[in-house]
């Protein structure tokens, strides 16, 4: 996992949670991230510790061969959607699905989970349930929940750790996100509960979808911060704005389309600019909302009586594109 990027740190045996601090970190005398004993290679502080670093890799699981795996989501870029499975007494309508009303006349019966809340909330998006998605690593706990690993966007929001109890910050009723600020537990640990299991399917973590994207930063989860843009050698500043005018070039064609209401190949042209932008916002090059406004602007001077149908295509270009990140030659 310290191989593919995954910042990882020891979990105590036989648990889910970290093993504890050395008695000179015990006392709280200092913060997590001011930790002296990571310089030295300790484990202190739980996923603060978190590493990518062989040789502490090696040196950890060597002297203590029953240590599981915690993954800090932040420095791993990633977005755990946690489905919980627990045995509770359904919450009031309005905390199922936080900012979405759920109104009287919907039947409640059979909902019991994570699992139906986090389906009620894909099929009231008109979007598949990601509880399903076998594009993207499923890891099954052993409580009955499942873990659908996502990787963030490159130069968009920050998402930040919640528990779908909360009242304040919450995707879905029994539905937690792990993301900066948390861990999770890699597959293959096994705790006295049992073991974390991935499940058939891809076993390395998808885009995260744009819906999940624009329903985390409406359920407060963004923490308002960008991940940092790649750099240009030499120090000569963001790449962000090439991105944009790659980007900017292909939307030229797409507004060229409102003056020919038919036959001028706007879905390919949208489309073609849409999967470009994918793979700019993955390889670093555009920021993700910065894409998604320019192509929305674009479609709606083409084609402003349809605006559904140019979302449905800049959604699906997007996602398409975004599996394969661009770096584009800058010209000089």
């Amino acid at each position: 996992m310290a191989r593919h990027g995954f910042a990882v740190h020891p979990l105590a045996p036989g648990a889910k949670t970290p093993p504890p601090n050395c008695e000179s970190c015990g006392g709280g005398a200092h913060p997590a991230t001011e930790c002296p004993c990571h310089a030295r290679r300790g484990w202190c502080h739980g996923f603060h510790a978190a590493t990518t670093d062989l040789v502490t890799v090696r040196q950890w699981w060597g002297g203590q061969p029953r240590f599981g795996v915690g993954v800090a989501c932040g420095p791993s870029r990633l977005v755990v959607v946690d489905v919980d499975a627990h045995a509770a007494a359904l919450p009031e309508r309005d905390r199922l699905l936080p900012g979405i009303p759920v109104h009287d006349q919907v039947d409640l019966t059979g909902l019991r989970s994570g699992y139906d809340s986090l389906a009620l909330l894909a099929a009231h998006r008109r979007r598949a349930n990601p509880c399903e998605d076998a594009s993207t690593l499923r890891v099954r706990t052993p409580s009955g929940g499942m873990h659908i690993w996502y990787r963030a966007p490159r130069g968009g929001p920050v998402f930040k750790s919640s528990s779908g109890s909360s009242s304040r910050t919450a995707l879905a009723w029994q539905v937690d996100i792990r993301a900066a600020g948390g861990y999770i537990v890699a597959p293959g640990t096994r705790t006295a509960a049992g073991e974390y299991v991935a499940l058939p399917g891809a076993r390395r973590p998808a885009p995260l979808p744009l819906w999940l994207v624009a329903e985390l930063s409406r359920t407060g989860h963004q923490e308002g911060a960008s991940l940092p843009q790649p750099r240009h050698e030499g120090g000569r500043g963001p790449v962000e704005g090439h991105g944009v005018r790659v980007l900017a070039s292909l939307l030229s064609d797409v507004e060229a389309c409102a003056a020919v209401p038919q036959g001028a190949a706007f879905t390919e042209k949208l489309n073609r600019a849409a999967y470009t932008a994918g793979g700019l916002v993955q390889g670093g090059h555009l920021d993700a909302g910065d894409g998604l406004r320019m192509l929305l602007r674009a479609a709606a001077h083409a084609r402003p009586h349809q605006p559904r149908r140019n979302a449905q295509i800049v959604e699906s270009g997007l996602r398409a594109g975004s599996t394969r990140p661009i770096q584009p030659k800058e010209r000089t």
